[in-house]
């Protein structure tokens, strides 16, 4: 007696396993693009409290020492000359900017690797054509080209980070481990 297929089961045709592939391929580099962002925006916040950290204490102690006016005129003008230094440091690298613009990147990426998910595991199954199922993978692919151009370069640092803590499984969900 000839084998029946259940409900369950489906038949895929080849177009569809490479519209699959290529939604796993932007799922991956949307993955190592999000925590590479995140990781520089980390970088950058800590960047910016050690150096508005002491550009503020110094500046307080230096306007505490002018306020006193006797020997300690060399020490206040040293001090104001390093908080000069430290602010003209901050003022160039602009390290809250550049972490807030890291941040939005990596939330960017995250939602479009999220949304991928969902097109790959789901969309993928609910019985659309082929054509529809290819023509919603080249809007996913052109959301990703748009993130590309637009969103600041992490590091070589930043992506060593991201690709270290993904192969120990910090991008994993409970979940997925479970089937």
């Amino acid at each position: 007696m000839a084998e029946k297929l259940n409900t369950t089961e489906k038949v895929v045709s080849q177009t569809k396993e490479e519209i699959i592939r290529e939604s796993e391929r932007i799922e991956e580099a949307t993955l190592y693009s999000a925590k590479g962002h995140f990781a520089a925006a980390h970088l950058w916040s800590v960047c910016h409290i050690w150096l508005g950290m002491p550009t503020s204490v110094l500046a307080a102690v230096a306007a505490a020492s002018a306020f006193l006016k006797s020997e300690k005129n060399m020490v206040a003008g040293l001090i104001s000359t390093l908080v000069a230094a430290l602010s003209a440091v901050t003022t160039f690298l602009n390290p809250n900017a550049r972490g807030a613009a890291h941040l939005k990147a990596g939330n960017s990426y995250d939602a479009l690797h999220n949304k991928t998910r969902i097109f790959r595991t789901i969309e993928c199954w609910s019985g659309e054509s082929d054509t529809i199922l290819t023509k919603k993978l080249k809007d996913l692919s052109e959301e990703k080209n748009k993130l590309n151009r637009e969103s600041p370069q992490p590091s070589k640092w930043a992506y060593g980070i991201a690709k270290r803590g993904i192969a120990a499984g910090e991008a994993d969900y409970t979940v997925d481990k479970r089937q």
